[in-house]
């Protein structure tokens, strides 16, 4: 248990406490001058792991604030764990449910919320960290976990969170600039660190973008007000992806401050074990703090499926933009599109559209699904990369991504960003802009949120968009060439200054961050620097554990985190003297047949 140096009188009651604004992070990040922790405790009915929801409640319906118009902080807590937990686990038989995941603990503890800075950014980062009740002061652990994709600060819960927090290890949470503390301009409103919505000026923010442009540069009134919604990873104007790996060392060490605030003792790198895991852009995140780690802060790292750019490798903004045109022609091909993931023959008809499309703009030559699947091909995307395209293409990812993506490259703000996208709100309810913090995903349409594209036009509507931010990437003048540094600033170096053992996991099928674009090269390099480097390559498992229980997906595919959760047990082991990390592995599971519980044999381990 515990030594607890925090006043009693806290229990269910958020407790304000300055921090430090002087002590900087080893990444040369720091707290914001006034800025506050803000702590909170969790257990009887409530607990850090599920918020008090148990397996049962994340595997069931989000729970509903008693007024959703003006949730509580505590309802949009219960309703984010629950948000971060089911956009990443699959609660299905596919998923584990029944099986492999047999049951989630309620694990009571407290959480330390911050908003901090790294050097030379303009808007703030979140870091959330939990300390359970059994931590062991005299063995100390700490698992930084940086939200997979744009998610908010608990978007790492379901990697992290059941390794960590029932082993009696703390967890730092950092959302890495982006996350979902959205302002919207028709309230004048922004996120406090409690995760409710107050107006510009009455609290502290997550993120808060300039007042909207004037009418003129002559008006003394300001435009009305419009549905514009500005949300951090595309409008903060910082590119954060480029801070990602900063990013997690600020989290790491603001672990170490609030255990030697929280507890007896002073707690740092040399004293605490300290592992680093991310999942997707989380796992870029913590290779590229494991590039950046010169003082040694990290003891081990887990990246699954990390959105990471070697030297040389085509980074997500080069792929994104050309599969966001090519793949849909590819799904013309009806026999083929019908077996994929989410395929289906309305599918094939847009894509026949956007053949036609494609050679009108002089864009192919042939008309024909093949002739599409030839030119990825070209670009690098292997075969079980480009099964997946009926996924990405129904979720709309490539346009998500590459709009938003853009946005950030070019530090755009929510009034100007590329090809004529804008992120709006028009019909969103009150209850829908009170959540956003806590359902939302950081990126896209959702809750009442829309993408519009004032470039639509024609037949194929989304084409003239999706040419313009290809543009910006193949063609030349200042924006392109921005746009490229941009993207460089993101790159990784693959080169590890230390020791410490890194297993990067990856599924052989992901066609959104295919293994051959990012894992395979940025592990082929980082070893030949002399990286102490492990690498597991998973068959039948693609980008998203969440889809396991879709038509087509059940029984062909295996999730990705428990393999995660496997490596965390390695890497312990390891650091424990117990073994090493073992070779590169080609994992070849067995997933089970659709309806029946995914079980530990079933992982090929």
């Amino acid at each position: 248990m515990m030594r607890s140096k925090l006043p009693v009188l806290l229990l269910a009651v958020p407790l304000l406490v300055a921090c430090d604004p002087d002590r900087e992070a080893a990444d040369g990040g720091e707290m914001i001058p006034d800025s506050e922790i803000r702590v909170t405790e969790h257990r009887d009915g409530d607990d850090l792991l599920t918020a008090g929801l148990g397996l049962d409640g994340l595997s069931s319906e989000a729970p509903s604030p008693a007024n959703p118009g003006q949730p509580t902080a505590a309802e949009l807590r219960r309703l984010a764990v629950h948000t971060a937990w089911t956009g990443i686990q699959s609660f299905t038989p596919a998923g584990g449910l029944g099986g492999l995941l047999g049951d989630l603990p309620r694990v009571p503890g407290s959480e330390f919320q911050a908003f901090l800075k790294v050097a030379d950014a303009t808007q703030p980062i979140r870091v959330l960290v939990q300390l359970p009740d059994d931590f062991d002061p005299a063995s100390p652990c700490l698992v930084v976990a940086p939200a997979s994709g744009s998610r908010g600060v608990y978007g790492a819960i379901a990697l992290a969170g059941p390794w960590a927090l029932p082993a009696g290890c703390a967890v730092a949470y950092t959302d890495k600039g982006a996350g979902t503390d959205f302002f919207d301009y028709a309230t004048d409103s922004g996120v406090r660190l409690d995760g409710t919505r107050v107006g510009r000026g009455e609290a502290e923010l997550g993120f808060e973008p300039p007042a909207m442009p004037r009418q003129s540069e002559e008006g003394d009134e300001p435009a009305p007000a419009p549905a514009t919604v500005a949300l951090p990873h595309a409008h903060s104007g910082d590119n954060p992806e480029a801070d990602w790996g900063r990013h997690v060392l600020a989290a790491a060490d603001f672990g170490l401050r609030v255990l030697s605030m929280a507890l007896e003792g002073e707690f740092t790198a040399a004293n605490t074990r300290v592992i680093a895991a991310g999942l997707s852009n989380g796992g870029g995140a913590v290779l590229r703090a494991a590039e950046l780690d010169e003082d040694g802060l990290l003891d081990a790292v887990v990246a699954v499926s990390p959105n990471v750019t070697a030297p040389g490798a085509p980074p997500l903004y080069d792929y994104a933009t050309a599969a966001a045109l090519y793949q849909p022609c590819m799904l013309a091909d009806l026999e083929r599109t019908g077996g994929m993931p989410l395929g289906n023959p309305m599918l094939a008809a847009m894509g026949e559209v956007r053949c036609a499309s494609l050679v009108r703009a002089g864009l192919l030559e042939d008309s024909d699904a093949g002739a599409a699947r030839a030119r990825l091909v070209e670009i690098g995307f292997e075969n079980p990369a480009l099964e997946q395209a009926a996924v990405n293409v129904v979720l709309g990812l490539w346009r998500t991504v590459a709009a938003s993506y853009a946005s950030a490259y070019l530090q755009r703000g929510p009034f100007d960003m590329p090809c004529g996208f804008a992120y709006s709100a028009p019909e969103a309810t009150p209850a829908q802009r009170q959540s956003w913090w806590a359902v939302h995903s950081g990126i896209g349409a959702a809750g009442g949120i829309v993408l519009t594209d004032s470039l639509a036009d024609g037949q194929d509507a989304e084409l003239p968009a999706l040419r313009c931010l290809r543009s910006l990437w193949a063609g030349k003048g200042r924006e392109t060439r921005q746009l490229h540094e941009a993207v460089e600033a993101t790159r990784a170096s693959a080169s590890l200054p230390g020791d410490a053992p890194v297993i990067v996991i990856h599924g052989a099928d992901d066609g959104l961050i295919p293994a051959a674009f990012s894992s395979r090269p940025w592990v082929e390099q980082a070893r030949a620097g002399g990286g102490n480097v492990t690498y597991w390559e998973v068959a039948r498992a693609q980008h998203f554990d969440v889809l396991l229980g879709a038509p087509g997906v059940a029984g062909e595919y295996v999730p990705l985190l428990p393999y995660g959760w496997r490596a965390l047990d390695r890497l312990a082991a390891v650091l424990d003297g117990q073994g090493e990390t073992g070779p590169d592995r080609q994992i070849e599971p067995a997933p089970p047949p659709p309806g029946q519980p995914l079980q530990e044999g079933d992982l090929g381990l």
